[in-house]
């Protein structure tokens, strides 16, 4: 089971930090993607990073605003968002894909993550 958590209100321009943490089991050892849904509209992709941490991808609506990051550590994935935009406003949610293999990928597609996290709601306002 993943937790997404550190939504909030927000002013445009702030930043904010989402964790993603998983219960009974060791997100260290999955790719993750963080994902967000707007009011009416589809699931889209926001970040994704491998297993090790050492490959992401950001989408182009958020590229050098948002920076996904993880500590094996301490088990967790978060997501660094600066200069939020009240187009940001989503739940956002993190997401974890079974792993099979040594590869490095990162995962972009909704499809192919296996475990899905409840959502954390984060609104900007203007």
């Amino acid at each position: 089971q993943l937790q997404a958590c550190g939504g909030g209100l927000m002013q445009a321009g702030d930043s904010l930090r989402l964790s993603c943490t998983a219960s009974g089991r060791a997100i260290s050892i999955y790719p993750v993607g963080w994902f967000r849904q707007a009011p009416g509209d589809e699931r889209v992709f926001v970040a994704a990073i491998n297993w090790i941490g050492d490959n992401t991808f950001h989408a182009d609506s958020v590229n050098g605003r948002f920076t996904i990051s993880r500590d094996n550590v301490k088990n967790a994935v978060y997501l660094q968002m600066n200069s939020l935009k009240p187009e940001d406003t989503a739940v956002y949610y993190c997401a974890a894909k079974r792993r099979f293999s040594n590869d490095r990928y990162y995962y972009t597609d909704s499809s192919d993550y296996d475990y899905w996290g409840q959502g954390t709601l984060v609104t900007v306002s203007s």
